[in-house]
């Protein structure tokens, strides 16, 4: 797995938005373009390890507002989707409802967690 790969990976596993993938992405990537980068993304998703979603609102049991994975973005959206450089940035109201986030798939954990066999070696 490429470095790029294995920082959509981590974004996927931490449920983060699309945006939080440039803390992973070393120099190098950083500069690619965004449009090389979602190519990237789009192979990670057709290798069934990762899904795109739209945060949406959720409710804590306390009463706190918050957010989750919502809606999952259909595959046949996703290169017009990722082609916005706007789905790539931070929201400037902090207000991450409506955000693309990646969702690591049950295949996808395969990949990022170790079993306790391997664990134990």
């Amino acid at each position: 797995m490429t470095k790029t790969e294995e920082a959509f990976m981590v974004n996927s596993y931490e449920s983060d938005i699309l945006a939080g993938v440039w803390g992973d992405l070393d120099e190098a990537d950083q500069a690619r373009p965004v449009s090389e980068l979602a190519g990237t993304l789009l192979a990670l998703i057709d290798r069934g390890w990762i899904e795109v979603r739209r945060m949406a609102p959720w409710v804590s049991p306390s009463g706190e507002d918050g957010c989750q994975p919502g809606d999952r973005v259909p595959r046949d959206h996703l290169p017009a989707v990722l082609a916005d450089a706007a789905n790539w940035e931070y929201p400037d109201d902090g207000n991450w409802i409506g955000a693309l986030t990646l969702v690591e798939t049950e295949a996808g954990k395969k990949i990022t967690r170790l079993s306790p066999e391997e664990t134990a070696e």
